[in-house]
């Protein structure tokens, strides 16, 4: 390391009467030439590096402008979309209980009517089966009546009383035709 501090510090002695040559000493020469390229570039570099990032900066800023301002915007239809689907669906929910609760009556009133058309149902086939059992007592009665009657009739009967009855009986349907007539 002597050898290169050695020539880093003899850079100011060069012999006036030499010829002019290359340094092969790369330690020695390279943080020369690095810090005289990079204050070449800085020095010459520093006004168009910072106009670029200047313009860069400017150019990153306006198009976040004008991103943020289309996110607002799209945010803004989002909430007045979102506001329209909540009106819509309020309604939808308001005429769905509305429309349930008139079904609900449809229905309950149509199964009242039913109850009370089976109710009349019931009550004529309990008149009808109620007639029908009376009419076949009633037909039960006479037959026995009549069977009864016949019996104390052909038991009572004699020849004249049997002759004496039919003639009354004839005298009266001849008295009715005559009234009719």
């Amino acid at each position: 390391m002597k050898n290169g501090t050695d020539s880093f510090f003899s850079l100011g002695y060069w012999p006036s009467a030499g010829s002019f040559g290359f340094n092969t000493d790369i330690l020695a020469t390279n943080p020369i030439n690095l810090s005289v390229v990079l204050g070449v570039l800085i020095f010459f570099g520093k006004g168009v590096c910072a106009s670029c990032l200047k313009q860069r900066i400017l150019s990153t800023i306006r198009n976040s402008e004008e991103l943020r301002e289309g996110a607002i915007e799209r945010l803004e239809k989002a909430r007045a979309r979102l506001q329209k689907v909540e009106m819509e669906a309020d309604e939808f929910r308001v005429n769905g209980y509305s429309e349930i609760e008139r079904e609900k009556l449809n229905l309950i009133n149509s199964t009242y009517k039913n109850l009370e058309r089976l109710e009349n149902y019931k009550n004529e086939t309990i008149q009808f089966e109620q007639q029908r059992a009376i009419n076949q007592v009633r037909q039960r009665v006479f037959q026995q009546a009549l069977q009864g009657a016949l019996g104390t009739l052909n038991s009572c009967l004699n020849n004249e009383l049997h002759l004496r009855t039919v003639s009354a009986n004839i005298g009266m349907f001849g008295a009715m035709k005559e009234i009719t007539d």
